[in-house]
């Protein structure tokens, strides 16, 4: 097929487009998802390596 002999070359080749192929249809299927919520945690966490930046 293709001139390509191997059948390990031929499916490396096979799995590299289908792989493509899945991470098309998740990045589709998750578009704008979104529904990430901050944490409190994380406010806090970002604050305080803002004032860690200010301080250097």
């Amino acid at each position: 097929m293709l001139g390509i002999e191997d059948p390990f070359v031929w499916l490396a080749y096979v799995l590299s487009a289908v792989s493509t192929l899945l991470c098309v249809v998740y990045g589709i299927v998750n578009w704008n998802r979104g529904d990430d919520s901050v944490a409190a945690e994380d406010i806090e966490w970002a604050a305080h390596e803002a004032e860690a930046r200010q301080s250097d």
